[in-house]
């Protein structure tokens, strides 16, 4: 007994530096940014830092604009990648053993550099307008600048992510289910209904849970790619802060994107209660 009391306090003292961490450059920080999110620059109490975004046109379309390419890249990624993880799980042809080789070869390139390489070819005179006129064919798509060309640079990045995460899932789906299913008369859609789908569902919910939290703060690809009027929220904090200097408005803006994020934080807490309480 002795002995087990002399070392009660070890667990406590070896998790106390990364909780102190997680206090000082987490908890604190957002305590803060709260605190100062319902005040004015003189210190009084306000509401008119969340009432601008609310009540401002130009910055209401701003956090709609961020909710639409938040949601078009999380369900375009979740189902392109999806494809991808199904036809390279299943399918034994010599592209698909290449394609699983190199997937996950985007994330290795940095952010700044696959953007611009990106621009380069969707701009209206980037690689694919310059190749067409080769034949004749003057093509602008008008993808940069856009909307679009938002989703386009996101997809790059965010399709090996959840690719990666699939085929952790899917490498659980053993074959012998699928090959009694197929015993049994069954085709590939019921197979995907009925095997494949109860089995990764979770992953889905998880992966398409961290392209949108990480789409609703993202700030390097829409600051070089996207349109001027409406920003997304990442951009627009950017001009409140390095810009304007508003910090408080800076700091309710903050506060109203960890809400949004907050949303997606809830999904994937109860996507992994659920299968706690399967799995009891």
């Amino acid at each position: 007994m002795a002995h087990v009391k002399e070392y009660r306090w070890l667990p406590y003292l070896m998790v106390l530096p990364a909780v102190a961490i997680m206090v000082l450059v987490v908890i604190l920080p957002v305590i803060d940014t709260l605190i100062q999110s319902f005040h004015t620059a003189d210190g009084a109490f306000t509401l008119d830092n969340y009432g601008y975004f609310l009540s401002s046109g130009t910055a209401f379309q701003s956090l709609i604009f961020t909710v639409e390419v938040a949601l078009s890249v999380t369900f375009l990624s979740v189902a392109f990648s999806f494809l991808l993880v199904l036809y390279m799980r299943f399918s034994h042809s010599p592209i698909s053993r290449f394609l699983s080789k190199i997937y996950l070869l985007p994330r290795f390139i940095p952010g700044i550099a696959a953007v611009y390489a990106v621009m380069n070819v969707i701009k209206d005179s980037g690689f694919i307008n310059r190749f067409l006129l080769l034949f004749g064919i003057n093509f602008q798509p008008g993808l940069l600048y856009d909307m679009k060309g938002i989703i386009i640079c996101n997809l790059w990045f965010s399709i090996p992510f959840v690719a990666m995460m699939l085929s952790a899932a899917l490498s659980n789906v053993n074959d012998s289910y699928i090959e009694s299913a197929r015993d049994a008369g069954a085709g590939w859609f019921t197979i995907l209904k009925t095997i494949i789908l109860p089995l990764v569902y979770k992953d889905l919910i998880v992966s398409g849970t961290f392209i949108l939290m990480g789409q609703i703060g993202s700030f390097t690809i829409p600051y070089l790619t996207g349109p001027n009027n409406p920003d997304m929220l990442g951009v627009l904090l950017y001009q409140q802060s390095a810009t304007y200097m508003d910090y408080e408005r800076a700091a309710a803006l903050s506060v109203l994107m960890f809400l949004l994020c907050l949303v997606g934080a809830i999904i994937y807490i109860r996507a992994n209660m659920k299968e706690e309480v399967w799995s009891q």
